[in-house]
């Protein structure tokens, strides 16, 4: 056999996930799953640049609101979609090919469930949500015309999410990042089309985004349709087992809960936005999304780590391999610290030149700029606290996942933002986001320190005399 074809097979087959070295596995799987996360927050940034550019300035501070609703319909998605992906992972693992076949089937269920149940509360009461979510009457019309859309196409959205997260677990890192390109090379195709073109503004940038997520729906359903895959959908397996959801819910509590609660921070964020901007309050919130994408641009390559990461880690601690374990958390803390230093010196050099390309407003530009120069004061640190809190989520250890995510989104930040905001105002809101980042950070590696240890001292092998 070839080299080439030596590679692909292996690509192909989740087995490898044991036997193969980590840095081979962790380019493999991490690579496709950065690019894939890179593309999409990419089109994130670009929408918002024809929006900002295209409809204006208000518009922003609508896309802004929206953010909070856009979590929620991420939250109740990566319920499902990370915890089936990690199910998955372990039971491939264990070498038992059924079981991982009954967890694809169960995610297409609860997916096809979660996005009509979700989807309908929202779209009948996106008003009264809205409004709660900080809307006023200047930006209100913008996030319900761009939610109404977002909303109608949940179900597409579920299944293309779901299933996509299941292709990376399942031994296809490759087809999983085609999808993501997929999805926004349409969207940015499409884009300019419906807002300049056709005029449909910012409901335009919903079109498009959800045009590019029905080709890559179309792209992942075919692939687990055709039995040529690894893992595909099968009649005979079980398609609604109380079991597997229990599981499922269970490790995917983390990531709902780390987006339940960013849903909930944008909201006080966004009325202390309000309340210490002053007369530019709408502007101050247009400010925060500004920050909201750049940022997500740096937490989304993190976030492509550990998607590599994921199966790599779910399939050796189902196999009891400590140490290829360890050496993958290692790796990964350092590939996500080098991604957020970098995304601090970028920020930090660079902030008026990120802000015009969003805008021409020079009053939204300058929020902006003093926004970047605090927020980012720590953001270093980030990169670690995200990869240490997807580890434990990985080997199937929610609660301590779930903790983690709540110390950096909630039980640091909310107290923040009561304090620091009416000492210095609008830099206070500032400084509550990078502050708890800071504190976040401490927690994360004093826990995998204490848990490690434990691990260790639980299973170390008693040494030979000779040794």
């Amino acid at each position: 056999m070839s080299k080439d074809n030596h590679n692909d097979v292996s690509s192909r087959n989740p087995m490898s996930l044991g036997t193969l070295p980590i840095g081979k596995l962790l380019l493999q799987y991490s690579v496709p799953a950065i690019i894939a996360s890179v593309a999409m927050s990419l089109y994130n940034i670009i929408d918002s640049i024809f929006i900002g550019r295209g409809v204006g300035a208000m518009a922003i501070a609508g896309l802004a609101i929206t953010f909070p609703l856009m979590n929620l319909v991420v939250a109740f998605c990566t319920l499902i979609a990370v915890g089936g992906a990690t199910i998955s992972s372990i039971f491939l693992g264990q070498k038992n090919v059924a079981r991982a076949t009954d967890v694809i089937n169960n995610v297409l269920v609860l997916c096809l469930i979660h996005s009509v149940v979700f989807g309908g509360l929202c779209l009948i009461f996106l008003d009264p949500i809205l409004t709660l979510f900080g809307a006023t009457p200047e930006t209100i019309p913008y996030a319900r015309e761009f939610m109404r859309v977002i909303l109608y196409a949940t179900p597409i959205t579920y299944v293309f999410i779901g299933l996509n997260n299941l292709m990376r677990a399942t031994g296809y890192p490759k087809k999983a990042m085609i999808s993501a390109l997929l999805s926004v090379a349409v969207n940015i195709i499409l884009c300019p089309i419906f807002i300049y073109v056709l005029g449909w503004g910012i409901a335009g940038a919903a079109f498009a985004s959800v045009c590019g997520q029905f080709a890559a729906f179309i792209w992942v359903t075919i692939h687990f349709c055709s039995k040529s895959s690894f893992v595909h959908f099968k009649r005979s397996n079980r398609w609604f087992t109380p079991s597997i959801i229990k599981r499922i819910y269970s490790i995917g509590l983390s990531p709902f809960l780390m987006n339940v609660t960013a849903c909930v921070v944008v909201v006080f964020l966004n009325k202390a936005l309000l309340d210490y901007g002053g007369a530019d309050g709408n502007l101050a919130v247009g400010a925060y999304g500004i920050l909201n994408r750049t940022t997500m641009f740096f937490v989304m390559v993190v976030f492509g780590v550990t998607q590599g990461m994921q199966p790599i880690l779910g399939f050796n601690y189902g196999a009891n391999n400590w140490e290829r374990v360890q050496k993958t958390l290692h790796k990964g803390i350092f590939i996500g610290v080098a991604i957020t230093v970098l995304g601090c010196v970028i920020t930090e050099c660079f902030p008026e030149t990120i802000s015009k390309l969003f805008t021409t407003d020079s009053r939204l530009i300058a929020i902006a700029n003093g926004g970047f120069r605090i927020y980012f004061m720590f953001y270093p640190v980030v990169g670690c606290q995200i990869v240490i809190q997807n580890y434990f989520q990985s080997i199937g250890r929610p609660a301590i996942s779930i903790f983690l995510s709540l110390t950096r989104q909630l039980i640091f930040l909310l107290p923040f933002l009561w304090i620091f905001p009416r000492i210095w105002g609008i830099k206070g809101v500032w400084a509550s986001m990078c502050g708890s980042d800071l504190l976040a950070f401490i927690v994360a590696v004093a826990t995998l320190l204490v848990v490690n240890y434990h691990h260790n001292k639980k299973y170390k092998k008693p040494q030979p005399a000779n040794a």
